[in-house]
């Protein structure tokens, strides 16, 4: 199996590491358009693999999308990152051009891959993406926004610190835009090892919980400086994993929607099974008024993006 990776900064790099490390794929291509940035990252990943103890085959490779030909999964994390006080919004002008650009080099040379799609604002860049595949006859179901599985990361982080208990008991998801005002944390629905969460918990703190999960890219970007790449990395070895693997997870991601959940002709996260020729269906859930009109209100905020495209 093989995976494209396009941009070689921080979040397509540890991407990248989580992949080789797991041995998910038997070969990586970082692409950059930087001379010799991706040829530097593959070389510093491969020469951990007699450490690590794996096998994968790593290649850099600067603008030349022909070393990415026939991939079986292509990672999009190409465009700018967000500054301190920054919106994922106000990115969009420039990283519609890049991302485009990107997208469509991409599949021309590898038709039959399962795209991921990364790059902010992240629902818009999947809608910006649906359409390119569209036009050349790739399916809806080979282009995935990764949001949801960054996002619930967060939210079951957030749920842990609350509960003093491990993540890895926790379950729960993120649904909605990948925005700080636009994702919808199901706080009603998480449990601990199968039991509700609110048996734990009060109202008002599953609200803080939800607050910090909603924040938690913009509460990063201002310790940082820049955005987060060690969790963004993570989650996009999970997806990936979930594809090459043919797992059949449910993992909440940024799909094409065509009715479901009461939205038309837009992309936004929602719990879909992934599998190996990517998302095989939408699980439809049955969320209360108050996640409905959430949701509604979410819906609207990304349009009010797609329409800038």
């Amino acid at each position: 199996m093989k995976v494209t990776i396009i941009g070689a900064g921080a979040v397509g790099a540890t991407a990248a590491d989580n992949i080789a490390r797991k041995e998910i794929a038997s070969e990586v291509v970082i692409l950059d358009i930087k001379e010799g940035f991706a040829e530097g990252k593959a070389m510093d990943l491969a020469q951990t693999a007699s450490i690590e103890g794996f096998d994968t085959r790593l290649t850099g490779v600067t603008g030349d999308y022909s070393k990415t030909a026939k991939s079986d999964v292509i990672v999009v994390t190409s465009g700018i990152p967000r500054k301190p006080g920054m919106t994922r919004e106000e990115l969009i002008g420039t990283n519609a051009q890049i991302v485009g650009g990107v997208v469509r080099n991409a599949l021309e040379v590898s038709p039959k891959a399962v795209i991921i799609i990364v790059s902010n604002p992240m629902d818009t860049m999947t809608y910006l993406t649906y359409k390119i595949a569209a036009e050349m006859g790739i399916s809806k179901r080979r282009v995935i926004g990764m949001g949801g599985a960054l996002d619930s990361s967060r939210f079951r982080y957030r749920l842990g610190e609350a509960l003093g208990v491990a993540q890895s008991d926790l379950q729960g998801m993120v649904i909605g835009g990948h925005g700080d005002t636009t994702m919808i944390p199901l706080t009603r629905l998480a449990t601990w090892n199968s039991i509700p969460v609110s048996r734990f918990l009060s109202a008002e703190q599953l609200k803080e919980v939800a607050d910090k999960t909603m924040v938690g890219g913009a509460t990063l970007t201002g310790l940082l400086g820049t955005s987060a790449w060690y969790a963004p990395g993570a989650a996009i070895g999970q997806v990936v994993e979930a594809i090459l693997r043919d797992e059949k997870k449910i993992i909440p991601s940024c799909v094409y929607l065509n009715g479901e959940y009461g939205q038309k002709d837009i992309c936004m996260g929602v719990p879909v099974v992934i599998g190996r020729n990517g998302w095989e269906r939408i699980v439809t859930l049955r969320l209360s008024n108050e996640e409905k009109a959430a949701f509604e209100k979410s819906a609207a905020a990304v349009r009010a993006m797609n329409a800038a495209l």
